[in-house]
């Protein structure tokens, strides 16, 4: 099994903690984000350091700088993701186009925010309209 090293820094110190990664030929492996069970967001960013996988991550922070221009798509599209899904801001970070959600959601339902519906919900809806199809087929 691998060994995972988790390492807390500064907002200040996640550009100058990728640009010695580089340097020093380390592959960046992920990033990705989540709120943890006390309610702060928790950004990781993963590094390949021989046999050991170090992960460097901030709490609380909303805003971020990118590291697109150090790590190209390996760290681009993973930026990406977490603005789309989670309104993490990525400094410099070219947002004009989505990967996945639709182009007008951030002025449909909030910034990136994705709305979820409870499976009753579904369930009620879904119950409703097949309610009204068979209405309209019995007349």
């Amino acid at each position: 099994m691998q060994e995972y090293k988790q390492i807390q820094i500064t907002k200040e110190e996640i550009v100058p903690t990728a640009l010695r990664m580089r340097h020093d030929g380390r592959w960046l492996v992920m990033i990705y984000g989540w709120y943890q069970t006390d309610g702060q967001l928790r950004i990781s960013w993963d590094y390949e350091v021989g046999s050991v996988v170090e992960s460097y991550y901030v709490l609380g922070e909303k805003s971020v700088p990118s590291i697109a221009e150090i790590y190209d798509e390996a760290a681009r599209w993973p930026e990406l993701e977490l603005y789309e899904l989670m309104g993490i801001c990525f400094e410099g970070l070219d947002t004009s186009k989505r990967l996945f959600l639709p182009e007008n959601l951030l002025e449909t339902q909030g910034k990136g925010q994705i709305l979820v519906t409870p499976l009753n919900e579904l369930v009620e809806k879904r119950d409703e309209m097949l309610g009204e199809k068979k209405e309209v087929s019995d007349e």
